[in-house]
């Protein structure tokens, strides 16, 4: 089925889609759970979608929409205001304003980090890869490769320094520029 206005549907996902972890990072930070963080992060992509207004910039979109996430978690939290091992409405809102404040820091960290990975030599990019794949057990991983536990361990803590320094000058240089 097409969607009516393609055009703002398209600019609405070039606007949402670059915010969408940085709201999630936001919602994980005062929510409780990962099924909450689910299911809020959908209440707020609804609402970002209904009350879209095409002549947003990205600066704007990004500080509505975290405004939008604020409330949606706050509707959420009322909701299951029920539950005696809820915090109070302060300790959300300290939450909350620690979470927006380090949102820009994480994604300037993440974007780094994944040119610092591009960076690495194929085979530790690929032994990052396969380290970090979900469900996978190091000392299964070790013996496909024919290695024992420790010498991927040891090779993951080399890799680990590495990009840890490449994303410290990243960042520095970035500053400076």
């Amino acid at each position: 089925m097409p969607i009516p206005n393609q055009s703002l549907h398209d600019q609405f996902l070039r606007l949402f889609l670059p915010q969408e972890d940085s709201l999630k990072g936001y919602l994980r930070s005062v929510l409780f759970s990962q099924e909450e963080v689910a299911e809020v992060m959908q209440d707020v992509a609804v609402v970002l979608w209904r009350k879209f207004d095409s002549t947003m910039t990205a600066t704007e979109f990004r500080g509505w929409s975290f405004g939008v996430a604020r409330m949606e978690a706050l509707s959420h939290r009322r909701d299951r205001a029920r539950d005696r091992h809820a915090f109070g409405d302060r300790v959300y809102e300290l939450l909350a304003a620690a979470a927006v404040e380090d949102a820009e820091p994480i994604d300037q960290q993440r974007l780094a980090l994944e040119s610092c990975l591009l960076k690495l030599p194929e085979s530790q990019r690929k032994l990052v890869e396969q380290a970090y794949a979900a469900g996978v057990r190091i000392d299964d991983l070790a013996a496909a490769l024919g290695r024992t536990a420790m010498a991927v361990y040891k090779s993951l803590h080399r890799i680990r320094i590495a990009l840890a320094d490449c994303v410290a000058r990243t960042i520095a240089a970035e500053e400076l520029a």
